[in-house]
């Protein structure tokens, strides 16, 4: 799996994971369903209407509580991407593109 920023609430797994399985790549995370390779999976608690976090930038909202090890899909998230009816974020320039994160040693 992968995580990019110390923000993120969410891992990219990189291959199938099972019900049961450890993850110590972010202390020790249980898989509690199924996560298909590519999908997501919560790193930890996301709180309902909380945004998810991946690779530094909000992708959605949280429509219900997430525990940590949940899978992360359509299900309980709500994308903010392509909202035009949700105005611009933030962290999305004038060029429609998402800024990149601030690196941890605090360079823009």
């Amino acid at each position: 799996m992968i995580v990019i920023s110390d923000a993120d609430n969410v891992a990219t797994a990189l291959e199938a994971l099972e019900v049961g399985q450890v993850l110590a790549a972010v202390g020790s995370l249980t898989v509690r369903e199924p996560i298909p390779r590519g999908h997501k999976i919560a790193v930890r608690a996301i709180r309902a209407g909380a945004e998810v976090m991946k690779y530094g930038s909000p992708i959605g909202r949280a429509t219900s509580d997430i525990p940590p090890g949940a899978h992360v899909h359509t299900h309980n998230v709500s994308s903010a991407r392509g909202r035009g009816d949700l105005g611009r974020h933030s962290s999305i320039g004038t060029d429609g593109r998402i800024a990149e994160p601030p690196d941890q040693k605090g360079n823009p």
